[in-house]
Formats: structure tokens, C-alpha cells, sequence
């Protein structure tokens, strides 16, 4: 059964003639009565008795006209929901961006981006780097912002921006009135991390291991928030980003000197797929605004 002959069935079960349905379609009532003959042997059962050469809709019959008149309005709504998707002025896009973007970076660039697009819809997703370029190669989203680049193949990349790292230590802390601090002299320091998977984690191991620093980890966690509030906590210290908004006032970021600390945050899609044209049109936006910053 076709989306077209699910049609026919039912405008032939709401006039119940095939004349008057044939004529109301267009179409030929002998092609009509063969399409009718084809839906009832796939159906299994006759779906009209026949009455004084007129039809009549039978228990049968209402059962499949329920199905069908269902089965046509999600496929207009799929249909509808398509070419919605493709209109880069009034589509969706399926965003996924990692936690410690979410405080800044990610808002501001929606805000700024709707101002331009105000149809435009989002379907976002937060989460931890590994998770986000798995959910672009399933095709649950359309692009990523994350850091650092996708070591896996089958991505495309483009930088946004970079973040310098820091060491963040409580305020009193010895190396707190420090201008600059090397990863090193914080060897002996009780370290707070994020979770393995973590790209900041991978580059704060990759530091550390430049360092020859072979740190205590005495805690891993989900998002750099709860990092700092443990730092300030007095449990240990930790590498992040500098934050852009100053940070709290009871903790010192202190600039590393490490060459390699910093945090390149970019722009991640399925190489092999064709974005859609309101997420091609987000992915371009922050690509210039990139370029001009």
C-alpha cells in the first residue's frame, strides 16, 4: 500500500461510490476498482460490503480508515518536518557543545546568531567531549562544539578559538601570587580532574606528563564548575581554561608557562555528511565570526 492508494482508500470510504471517488481523483474507475481489489488482498479481508452496486464501509473498513488517515497526516507532518529542516531560515539544528561552553561561549553565539535567524530552531545537547563526537558520527547531531580536535577519523574541524590553561589554586595558596607558574611546581599538589575521557583531562595528563609531574588525583569530575568548587574547598588544585568572566573571587587563576597549555575549541561535523541548511548556515556564521575575531 502507497501513499497514494492509502489516498484513494480513503476518499472512496467517505463517498462510498467509486464513480463519485473516481471522478473527486481524477483517475479511471477501472483503475480505481483494481487499486481498491489490491488494498483489500493486502488487508487480507473485503473492507466494503457491497450494497445495491454502492458501498458500504464495513467494521473492517474503519479499522483501516482509522490506520490510514493516521498513517497520511504523519506522513505530511514527516514531510512538512523535512522541508522545515531544509529551510535555513526557519530549520533546526542539532547542536551538541561541552559543559565548560555552556557558561558563555555557546549562549552568546545563539543569542547573537537568532538576531539574524530569529526561525531558526535548536535541539541542543551538553556534554563531555567523547560523548559529542560520538553523538555527530551517530547522526544525532548535526555539529559539535568541542575541544580538543576529534582524534577519531571522519571529522571535519575548523578552530573557533583558543583558551589559554591555567592553574587554579585557592586564594593564600603559595603559588597563588605567581605571575606565571610552570606545571612542574605544582609537583606534590593534590590534583582535582575531570573524568578520564575528558579532552581537558587528556591535555592536563599530557602536561603533566611533559612535566614528569605524576599527580594525586583525589577527585574526578563531571564539569569544570564543580572543579573549581572544590579547589576552593581546599582539596587541590586544577588546570582550566583562564575564564573569560574573572572567575570567583576565591580562587587565582595563575597563567601556565607550559608551550602546550592551551585549549583549541572548534567546530566538528561528519565529514562524509551534507549538513542540513540552517546548521550549514550556523556552522558559517560561527566560522566568520570566527575569522574576524
Amino acid at each position: 500500500m502507497n501513499l497514494e492508494e492509502l489516498q484513494w482508500f480513503v476518499v472512496l470510504a467517505e463517498t462510498e461510490h467509486v464513480t463519485d471517488a473516481a471522478a473527486e481523483l481524477s483517475v479511471s474507475q477501472p483503475t480505481l476498482s483494481r487499486a481498491l481489489a489490491r488494498f483489500e488482498r493486502e488487508a487480507g479481508t473485503p473492507l466494503f460490503d457491497r450494497v445495491n452496486r454502492r458501498l458500504r464501509l464495513n467494521a473492517y473498513g474503519q479499522i483501516m480508515l482509522e490506520h490510514a488517515t493516521r498513517s497520511i497526516a504523519e506522513i505530511r507532518t514527516a514531510t512538512e518536518r523535512i522541508a522545515a529542516l531544509r529551510d535555513p531560515n526557519s530549520g533546526r539544528v542539532r547542536l551538541a557543545f561541552l559543559h565548560s561552553l555552556a557558561n558563555w561561549f555557546v549562549p552568546e553565539q545563539l543569542r547573537r546568531f537568532r538576531e539574524s535567524a530569529p526561525a531558526v530552531g535548536f535541539e541542543l545537547f551538553q556534554g563531555p567531549a567523547h560523548e559529542i563526537t560520538k553523538r555527530v558520527l551517530d547522526g544525532q547531531a548535526d555539529i559539535a562544539i568541542t575541544a580538543p580536535r576529534p582524534e577519531a577519523p571522519g571529522f571535519g574541524w575548523r578552530r573557533l578559538y583558543v583558551d589559554q590553561l591555567c592553574l587554579v589554586v585557592p586564594r593564600g595558596h603559595r603559588l597563588a601570587a605567581r605571575a606565571r607558574v610552570r606545571l612542574s611546581a605544582a609537583a606534590g599538589e593534590p590534583f582535582i580532574a575531570l573524568a578520564e575521557q575528558a579532552g581537558l583531562r587528556q591535555l592536563t595528563d599530557q602536561l603533566l606528563a611533559e612535566d614528569n609531574v605524576s599527580p594525586e588525583i583525589v577527585f574526578e569530575a563531571t564539569e569544570i564548575p564543580t572543579v573549581e568548587g572544590l579547589v576552593v574547598a581546599g582539596f587541590g588544585v586544577a588546570v582550566v581554561p583562564i575564564p573569560r568572566d574573572g572567575g570567583t573571587s576565591r580562587t587565582v587563576h595563575v597563567p601556565l608557562s607550559n608551550p602546550g597549555a592551551k585549549r583549541e575549541v572548534g567546530l566538528a561535523w561528519g565529514r562524509d555528511k551534507t549538513l542540513p541548511p540552517p546548521a550549514q548556515r550556523f556552522a558559517d556564521f560561527l566560522s566568520s565570526d570566527a575569522s574576524s575575531a
